[in-house]
Parts: C-alpha cells; sequence; structure tokens
C-alpha cells in the first residue's frame, strides 16, 4: 500500500470551546496543522471556516452530538468551561474540593469530551484551560502548581473535577495532559476583557488593609501558552499560565484608571462592599494570592509579550 495523501498524514488539532482565546490561537496553527473547531452554533460556522479552522457541530450538553469526535484529533486544546451551577448546586455551599450539599460537583461537559476520545485512536495531547481559583484563599501567598487545591466555590469545584478526570485520562492511556491554571484575562480587544466599564461606573473596590492579591494574563500570551502547551508540556502536569504582575487588586484598578485618564475607583471596607457589590463580585474579592509563573517560562519556554498590566493594559497592545 502507498503512502497516505499529506492530508491524512498531517496533525489535526481539535479546539473545544473555540471563544475569543481559541480564536486567538487559530492564527498560530495556521498553516503548520489542521484545525478542527466544535462549535453548538450552526450561525458559527461560516466565521469559523473564515478563521482557518475546520466547523464541527457538535454540544458537550448533548453527548450524542458528540460521535463523530471519536479519533479525528491528534491533540486536543479543552477550553470549554464547565456548565452554569444548576439548582441542586446552588442549594448548598462547597465543602472542601468539591462537595455541595453532600454530592460531588461534577463537570459533565468534561465527562462528556472524554468518553468520545476514549472510543478510537486516543489523541496524544490533551491541553486542559483551567482556572487558578482551584487554590482558592491562599492568603496573599506565593503559589506554586504543588500546592494543594482548595476550592471554596460551585464554579472551581467543577474545574477541579475536569483536572481530576483528565489526569485520570492521561493516566489510563499514557498519554500526555496539560493543565493549565488561568487566572484574570484581559486585553484591549477582549469582550469584557478590560476594567474600563467598572471604572466608568465608580465601581468601589477594598481598601488596602482589605485588599487581595489579583493574578493576570493577557489573552494574546495565553493563546500563546495554550501552543506551546500543545508541542512542549510534560505528562500529567500543571502549569501557571500568568503575568508578572504583583498587585492588589485596587492598586490594579488605580493603574487602570491612571493610564486611560478616569477617576480611581472609590476605596470601601469590606463589610461595605458586601452590601455594595453582587455575590459574584465578592467572591473574587475573597482569595487572594500570587501566581509563581517558573514552570510556565522554564517548561513551556514562552517568553511573555505582556509581561506585566502596566505594558498589555495600553491601548493598541494587542
Amino acid at each position: 500500500m502507498g503512502a497516505h495523501p499529506a492530508r491524512f498524514r498531517r496533525q489535526r488539532v481539535l479546539i473545544v470551546g473555540c471563544g475569543d482565546v481559541g480564536q486567538r490561537v487559530l492564527p498560530a496553527l495556521a498553516g503548520r496543522v489542521r484545525v478542527l473547531a466544535l462549535t453548538s452554533s450552526p450561525a458559527r460556522m461560516a466565521e469559523l471556516r473564515a478563521l482557518g479552522a475546520t466547523p464541527l457541530l457538535g454540544n458537550l450538553d448533548q453527548p450524542q452530538t458528540l460521535a463523530r469526535l471519536a479519533g479525528m484529533a491528534h491533540r486536543v486544546l479543552h477550553l470549554a468551561p464547565p456548565p452554569p451551577p444548576s439548582a441542586s448546586d446552588k442549594a448548598g455551599s462547597v465543602a472542601g474540593d468539591g462537595d455541595v450539599a453532600g454530592s460531588p460537583v461534577r463537570d459533565l461537559r468534561t465527562v462528556a469530551l472524554l468518553q468520545v476520545l476514549r472510543k478510537r485512536a486516543v489523541p496524544s495531547v490533551v491541553v486542559y484551560g483551567s482556572t487558578s481559583g482551584v487554590y482558592g484563599d491562599c492568603g496573599g501567598e506565593f503559589v506554586s502548581e504543588m500546592r494543594a487545591v482548595h476550592s471554596h466555590t460551585v464554579r472551581a469545584s467543577k474545574r477541579i473535577d475536569a483536572e481530576n478526570a483528565l489526569r485520570q485520562f492521561g493516566r489510563a492511556t499514557l498519554q500526555r495532559v496539560s493543565i493549565l491554571r488561568i487566572p484574570g484575562i484581559y486585553a484591549p480587544n477582549r469582550p469584557e476583557g478590560m476594567p474600563l466599564g467598572r471604572l466608568r461606573q465608580l465601581t468601589p473596590v477594598l481598601n488596602a488593609s482589605d485588599d487581595v492579591y489579583t493574578n493576570h494574563i493577557h489573552a494574546d500570551d495565553l493563546a500563546r501558552a495554550c501552543v506551546a502547551a500543545l508541542w512542549r508540556g510534560k505528562p500529567q502536569r500543571v502549569i501557571n499560565v500568568n503575568d508578572d504582575t504583583r498587585l492588589l487588586m485596587g492598586d490594579y484598578f488605580d493603574v487602570a484608571a491612571d493610564l486611560y485618564g478616569l477617576a480611581r475607583p472609590p476605596r470601601v471596607s469590606r463589610a461595605e462592599a458586601a452590601v455594595q457589590l453582587s455575590p459574584l463580585r465578592l467572591s473574587f474579592m475573597s482569595e487572594s494570592r500570587r501566581m509563581d509563573n517558573t514552570r510556565m517560562k522554564h517548561e513551556l519556554r514562552l517568553r511573555l509579550r505582556y509581561p506585566t498590566v502596566h505594558t498589555g493594559l495600553l491601548p493598541g497592545s494587542v
């Protein structure tokens, strides 16, 4: 039998969750591999084709629609978030690392994806975009990937479930799984990726004495980290993906206000914030950590284009 045509020998990369970051990944892969992009929206198929991807219609919330993914890709970039909290999720608070009202918190989207990936020609690499929220509150300490996870929210507990399922998949199939723990993503051209809305609304931030350390990554640098992990990530490895900024959250908004010539946000106590802000926004003000990105730089060999928010927040920094 003769050699297969080049189109069959070419590496195929499947992007699951091809939103803003996934679309930023596409140009880096163009011409190097064939990119497949899963979408649940027929209306997005023309857009994805225009970006250089082959769209595949399927819905992670409807596992029966995913059958065609089996054996399709050599490498998978999984950026899809877990399902939003259900009524049962909201009925209780998170205890430890994943119990809500006594029941495990599951990311059923990742479960569905892994079920189909196991069926035929298992991909050699899976990269998953998780969240730094899995660490929980660390009291402002520096956090390496060796720190145990300890979530305080349903949102983060579902990410822990996804991480555990993916690591188990990697061990069982003897294939490589890389987990990227990602903090706040921003970019001037990213939808809802900038602090301008909060600054214009004069949304308050915490007093310095109550404030928390927050971490960031420019969306373009995150996309580059995803591509690097597809080829350079080590087996069953967790990697923090964040820039070099070391700022309290209020100071971050002060920097942004100064760059854009806007008024700095008002400062309030934690008690006042509890009255004025939504529970979701308060949850981000209840966790403080400074993430160590040494592994990202050494193992992925990623040189940040936007090493701090001072450069990344500048208009035109895309």
